[in-house]
């Protein structure tokens, strides 16, 4: 009979997990759902402790891209989240869907757990997109019942909400079968109990148990997304994640067990009279070789200090949970400072012998001279002596603002002359106004690649890039950063063809582009075609110009045409892009937009993905900023676009299509 009962009981259990984490399970997201389940496990019940420290596991998306990003919009502290993955605290850029481990403070409040977390907003954000980009581990409804008072919808920028994270602490008896805490897990397409149950070490039993359910005599063939479970690990997280490309520094080290201290006792006693031993024969080779060692290994005595520092704050300290943020978590972070990489400091006649004393030959555009020194290559641009102080040189100062689409600045050189020098990284194939406006012929020697233009992918890519560093200017950085200056003759191309942006720190070197009114072919006209009409007619300055130059650049990538032209050789106004391309989606013809593309493309490119980035730029440079999607917005887009793309790069699309060119709804609302 027990049996019986044991059975009925499991098969009970089977239908209530299927029903909370199966497709029905995905409305627990909705801001509308009135299951209590949306709020969060309960507490008080089973005799679980009311507080614990566990972990959740977050997967980096575009919405959460680096330790910046997590420390800034979430409150993590960054040193915790580098301790819990066993890398560097120093490492910023993180891999798309890189599964992070979380440190979190889980807490019984008003009969539920929670680990409450302080986001900052940004503008245009809902409840429901926060708890979607948290993958499933908070729902609306409990970001909702954190904040009363506050809209769901249409949040300001920098609001700053309570956002409860789903955690649980134990039981007793789970505790007894050696489950010593409870990860908080969100469900990834293809996840099932047993593939989850073999990564993490521990049985389908016991994550069923730790849920509640039991899945003994029918196991669902998947978990849908959006949801979360709770995984019982008997120790600190050490999941099976794929490899990346994120370097180890200090991996877990599990602590000693007592038996083992006499030992490590014993044989620490045998090393330290070894080292006695040897000390004044290395004390003599350390002496004399001290000079030399001044000299060459300073960076690695850096790098030997933060790895012993690593070791012995995973050895000797706690890991700091997310939201602490007191005087401990304070001296943690001071201790980990990254490492100034301070500017260098360069000659005049260091940089005559870089350029053979800025030889025409050197001359890469105007007062920009490619440079070689001391095996290094660099961009040397000649600016106004008053000009260097304008320059935001702490943004190169510290190594958390390199960014990989960004130029840095390597150096300066101040004269006592009216010009002075700025010193930047090399970009060996030149700027993106270069390839587009160039021609098929070329005649930039600095141009090292061997195709004559830019292909689709080459060109998504791109738009990719540039977004992405807009993204961590607008969205990453604080106080956030306005460029000003977004031009495809700023936009420059490294070696592999990765977009990077110029001009970074330089927004108060800016000049008045808008006395250009005489529009010619000559490119430095072009700038006024860049301006957002809020710039231009009422100085106001806002991530929104960045991204409406951004549009016109992403139209000169679409087009191959320049922001402003003329329509032909019999005179007449000029032509805007930003009003050509308005007119070519009203027009709804695809022909019109198949002929205005670039030509150098041929039929190589997928025609509904052009439409689809015709829509975006349009987007970006409505006359109204409010309208205009974010830098974060635009990322998310052209990331699943570059994934299309490289997933069907053997299989181009030439369809005739038929669809309207134009989004029938907000243009923003789909981005």
């Amino acid at each position: 009979m027990a049996s019986v009962m044991s059975k009925i009981y499991l098969r009970a259990l089977v239908l209530l997990i299927w029903l909370l984490v199966s497709p029905l399970g995905q409305n627990l997201l909705s801001c509308n759902v009135t299951s209590p389940d949306a709020l969060g496990y309960r507490c008080g019940i089973n005799g679980s402790e009311d507080q614990c420290g566990t972990f959740a596991v977050l997967r980096a998306t575009s919405y959460y891209s680096s330790l910046s990003n997590l420390s800034f919009y979430l409150g993590f502290n960054r040193v915790a989240i580098a301790e819990a993955n066993g890398f560097s605290a120093q490492t910023e850029f993180l891999p798309r869907d890189q599964p992070l481990l979380l440190p979190i403070d889980c807490k019984c409040n008003n009969g539920l757990f929670h680990a409450d977390l302080t986001k900052t907003t940004i503008k245009g954000e809902s409840f429901y997109g926060i708890a979607e980009s948290l993958q499933g581990l908070t729902t609306c409804k409990a970001i909702e019942d954190k904040n009363p008072g506050v809209s769901p919808w249409g949040l300001g920028d920098k609001v700053r909400l309570v956002v409860p994270l789903r955690c649980a602490c134990p039981s007793p008896s789970e505790v007894a079968l050696k489950a010593r805490l409870l990860l908080s897990y969100p469900v990834s397409p293809g996840d099932t109990i047993s593939n989850l149950a073999a990564a993490f070490s521990t049985t389908s039993e016991a994550i069923i148990s730790a849920n509640n359910r039991s899945l003994a005599t029918f196991e669902p063939e998947s978990l849908a997304t959006l949801t979360s479970l709770l995984i019982p690990l008997n120790g600190e997280p050490l999941p099976h994640f794929p490899e990346t490309s994120i370097p180890i520094i200090n991996p877990q080290k599990k602590k000693p067990r007592m038996w083992k201290v006499g030992v490590y006792i014993a044989v620490s006693g045998v090393v330290i009279g070894t080292i006695i031993a040897v000390a004044a024969t290395l004390l003599v080779i350390r002496l004399k070789s001290k000079k030399k060692k001044q000299n060459l290994g300073k960076d690695d005595d850096l790098e030997l200090q933060q790895l012993s520092l690593s070791v012995r704050t995973a050895s000797e300290k706690k890991v700091s949970f997310a939201g602490s943020q007191d005087a401990g978590d304070g001296r943690l972070i001071d201790s980990v400072t990254p490492r100034k990489a301070l500017l260098e400091l360069y000659t005049i006649e260091e940089l005559r012998k870089a350029t053979e004393d800025f030889n025409p030959s050197t001359q890469i555009e105007g007062s920009v001279y490619h440079g070689h020194l001391n095996g290094k290559n660099m961009a040397i641009r000649r600016t106004r002596t008053e000009n260097i102080s304008k320059v935001e040189t702490r943004f190169f100062t510290d190594a958390t603002h390199h960014h990989p689409n960004i130029i840095r600045l390597l150096g300066t050189c101040v004269t006592e002359g009216s010009h002075s020098f700025l010193v930047f990284e090399y970009a060996k194939n030149g700027s993106l106004k270069d390839w587009l406006h160039g021609g098929l012929a070329m005649k930039n020697q600095f141009i090292a690649s061997c195709y004559c233009f830019l292909t689709w992918k080459q060109r998504l890519k791109i738009s990719f890039d540039i977004a992405v560093a807009l993204q961590y200017m607008h969205q990453v950085m604080n106080p956030s950063y306005v460029h000003r200056n977004i031009k495809s003759r700023n936009i420059f191309l490294d070696e592999d063809l990765n977009a990077k942006i110029g001009n970074f720190g330089m927004a108060r070197c800016v000049e008045d582009d808008t006395k250009y009114h005489d529009l010619s072919t000559n490119p430095s006209s072009w700038s006024l075609g860049y301006l957002a009409p809020e710039y231009l007619h009422q100085g106001v300055i806002s991530p929104g110009i960045d991204i409406f130059a951004y549009g016109i650049v992403l139209l000169e990538i679409l087009s191959g045409q320049t922001p402003i032209s003329r329509p032909d050789k019999k005179g007449g106004g000029n032509v805007w892009l930003s009003e050509k391309i308005k007119a070519i989606l009203q027009s709804e013809s695809a022909d019109e937009l198949r002929a205005w593309m670039d030509s150098a493309l041929g039929e190589n490119y997928s025609f509904d993905t052009a439409v689809t980035l015709a829509n975006l730029a349009r987007a970006c440079t409505e006359e109204d900023p409010c309208l205009r999607p974010s830098a974060g917005e635009i990322v998310d887009r052209l990331s699943r676009l570059v994934e299309e793309s490289t997933e069907g790069e053997h299989t181009l699309i030439f369809e005739s299509s038929s669809k309207p060119l134009v989004n029938t709804s907000s243009t923003t609302s789909n981005l």
